[in-house]
C-alpha cells in the first residue's frame, strides 16, 4: 500500500530533486508519494472508443523567498503509464490495455486515445506508474451512428471559482444517471475576488505555464469534481477565466498587450490541454489549440461546441455604438464557415449547440433606453444573426442552445427577431448557474426578466442543469443547491421544463 502523505519520488535509484541524465530514456518508477492525486478522467466519446486521461504529480520544491529569485527547475525522467480498460469494475473481463509515456514537456500529462470498444457501452479503465495504482474510473462509448437511442442524459455546468464555494453540486452530479457531462468553461478562475471567502487559491494571477499548471492542479485537487470527472465520460470547452478576464482573441484589458499576452494565451492553452480528457496533441506550440467541434450520439442527439474566445473580434467598448456591433465577429471567419458547412450534415432527432454564455438578447437597463453587456453575444450581433441563419437553414431539428457564463440560470425563447416579440422562436435555451461563483443581484435579474420577453426565467441559484432526451420529446432540469458555503449541501430540481419535437420555445412544468 502505497502512503499517499509522504512527499518524495525515488525513480531509478535518484531522488526526485536530481537531475535527470538521459530525458529521451523512461525509467521504472516507485513512488513513495502517490502520483495520481488528480484523479482520472476521459472524454469525446465515440461509438468505438474514447479518450482517457490523468496526469502525474510530483512533489515540488517551495517558492523561493525572494519573489524575483528564478524559480528551481526540476528535470524529470518520462515516465511510463500502463493502463487498461475492462467491461466490469474488477478487471475481470478486460478489453484494451497498453502503455503511453507521459513526459515533462506536457506536465507529464496522458491522452490515451483508446479504440476498438463496441457503441453504447459502459467500461472501466485505470492507470498504473512504476509501484502506483490510479482510481477506477466508468465512461461510456456513443451509440453507433445509426442508433436511435431510447433515452439520453447529460448534466451542463460551468463557473467554479474555488475560493467562492465548495463543490456540493458536482458531490450531487455524480451520484446522478447520466451518459455524459458537459463543461462550458470558466473552469479555473485567474483571479480572487469577493469576500466570505471559504478556501484559497494561495496564489496571485497566473501568466506562465507552471503557473496555469498549479492553478488547475489545485481545481483538480477537489474530491467531488475527481469523482465526478471519474464517473462519466465529459465534453470540455473554455471561457474566458482560463486565460484571464474577458480577453478576446489576442487582446485582455487586464494584460500586457502584444507577443507577451500571447506568450500568456499559450501557456493558458498547454495547462488547460495537460488537465482535460480531449487527444493527445498533434504537434507544435499553443499559439492555436482547436476546440470547437462536432460529437455525435448516434441519430437520437448532436452535440457542436463553440469556441468563443479564441478568434474572436476583441470587445467593444462603451460608445462605439450598433455599426460596431454589427461588424465584430464572435466566431471568427474559419469557425463560421466551418459551422455553415457542418450544420447541414447534422441529423440528429435533437441538436445541441453548445457554447459558454446567453446567446439571446438581454437588455440591462430598466426602462427607456438600452444597455448590454458588450463581451457577450450582444456585442457581437451580427455573428448571432448568423449563427441563428446557419441553423435555420441547415434545418436543423430540434435545436437546443445551453450556455454558462452569467452565474445565473436562464431559460429563454430564442427569437428570430429579439426586437421583434411577437417574432418566431427559432430555438430553445438554457443557461445553468455557477457551481460556485458569485451570483448576480436579485435586482439585475428581475430588470433583465421585465425588459427582455422572451427571457422566461432568471434565478441566482447555484448548481448545475440536466437534459433528458428521447425520439419523442425530454427535460430540462435545474438542479440547485441550497448553499455553496456548505461542502455537504443538500441539492434537488427546482426548476423543470418539457421539450417537446418540432415545438421550440420555453415550456416550463
Amino acid at each position: 500500500m502505497i502512503d499517499r502523505n509522504r512527499r518524495s519520488l525515488i525513480a531509478g535509484g535518484l531522488a526526485a530533486a536530481a537531475v535527470w541524465p538521459g530525458m529521451g530514456r523512461a525509467r521504472a518508477a516507485r513512488f513513495e508519494a502517490y502520483p495520481f492525486s488528480l484523479g482520472v478522467a476521459s472524454g469525446c466519446p465515440l461509438p468505438e472508443g474514447v479518450i482517457l486521461w490523468t496526469r502525474l504529480t510530483f512533489p515540488e520544491p517551495p517558492p523561493p523567498a525572494d519573489p524575483f529569485a528564478p524559480l528551481e527547475v526540476i528535470q524529470r525522467a518520462p515516465v511510463d503509464v500502463s493502463w487498461d480498460v475492462a467491461e466490469d469494475e474488477h478487471f475481470t473481463r478486460p478489453v484494451r490495455s497498453g502503455t503511453v509515456r507521459a513526459v515533462q514537456e506536457f506536465g507529464h500529462s496522458v491522452h490515451v486515445p483508446v479504440t476498438g470498444l463496441r457503441p453504447g457501452r459502459w467500461y472501466f479503465y485505470r492507470f498504473r506508474a512504476g509501484d502506483a495504482v490510479s482510481p477506477v474510473g466508468r465512461t461510456r462509448t456513443a451509440p453507433a451512428q445509426e442508433t436511435m437511442a431510447d433515452r439520453l442524459r447529460f448534466a451542463f455546468a460551468s463557473c467554479q471559482q474555488y475560493e467562492q464555494g465548495y463543490y456540493a453540486a458536482y458531490r450531487h452530479m455524480a451520484d446522478e444517471d447520466l451518459d455524459l457531462v458537459v463543461h462550458l468553461g470558466d473552469y479555473i478562475y485567474e483571479r480572487s475576488w469577493g469576500g466570505n471567502l471559504v478556501r484559497h487559491h494561495g496564489s496571485g494571477w497566473p501568466a506562465r505555464l507552471d503557473e496555469y499548471r498549479a492553478r488547475h492542479a489545485l481545481y483538480r485537487s477537489d474530491p467531488n469534481l475527481q469523482a465526478t470527472h471519474a464517473r462519466f465520460p465529459w465534453l470540455v470547452i473554455w471561457d474566458d477565466h482560463e486565460v484571464i478576464n474577458n480577453y478576446g482573441d489576442d487582446d485582455a484589458p487586464d494584460a500586457p498587450a502584444g507577443e507577451r499576452f500571447l506568450e500568456q494565451r499559450r501557456a493558458a492553452y498547454q495547462a488547460w490541454y495537460e488537465h482535460m480528457p480531449v487527444p493527445p496533441h498533434g504537434g507544435g506550440d499553443f499559439s492555436e489549440f482547436r476546440i470547437y467541434g462536432q460529437h455525435g450520439f448516434g441519430r437520437l442527439l448532436g452535440i457542436t461546441l463553440l469556441d468563443v474566445r479564441q478568434y474572436r473580434t476583441p470587445a467593444m467598448v462603451a460608445g462605439q455604438g450598433a455599426a460596431q456591433a454589427d461588424a465584430n465577429s464572435m466566431l471568427g471567419a474559419e469557425q463560421e464557415r466551418w459551422l455553415e458547412e457542418t450544420l447541414p450534415g447534422a441529423r440528429a432527432r435533437w441538436n445541441v449547440i453548445a457554447q459558454p454564455t446567453l446567446l439571446s438578447e438581454r437588455d440591462l437597463k430598466q426602462g427607456e433606453g438600452t444597455r448590454y453587456s458588450l463581451d457577450g453575444w450582444d456585442g457581437y450581433r451580427a455573428s448571432r444573426r448568423h449563427l441563428l441563419e446557419s441553423i435555420e437553414a441547415a434545418r436543423l431539428e430540434n435545436p437546443l442552445i445551453i450556455g454558462g457564463d452569467l452565474h445565473a440560470y436562464f431559460a429563454a425563447d430564442v427569437k428570430r427577431d429579439f426586437a421583434q416579440p411577437e417574432s418566431e422562436t427559432v430555438a430553445t435555451e438554457f443557461v445553468t448557474g455557477a457551481i460556485s461563483s458569485n451570483a448576480p443581484s436579485q435586482k439585475s435579474l428581475d430588470v433583465a426578466l421585465a425588459e427582455n420577453p422572451h427571457l422566461k426565467l432568471a434565478s441566482r441559484a447555484h448548481g448545475y442543469a440536466t437534459m433528458t432526451l428521447t425520439p419523442d420529446g425530454g427535460q430540462c432540469d435545474f438542479v440547485t443547491i441550497e448553499d455553496r458555503k456548505n461542502p455537504a449541501s443538500p441539492a434537488g430540481t427546482t426548476y423543470s421544463f418539457a421539450l417537446t419535437c418540432g415545438q421550440p420555445g420555453v415550456n416550463r412544468i
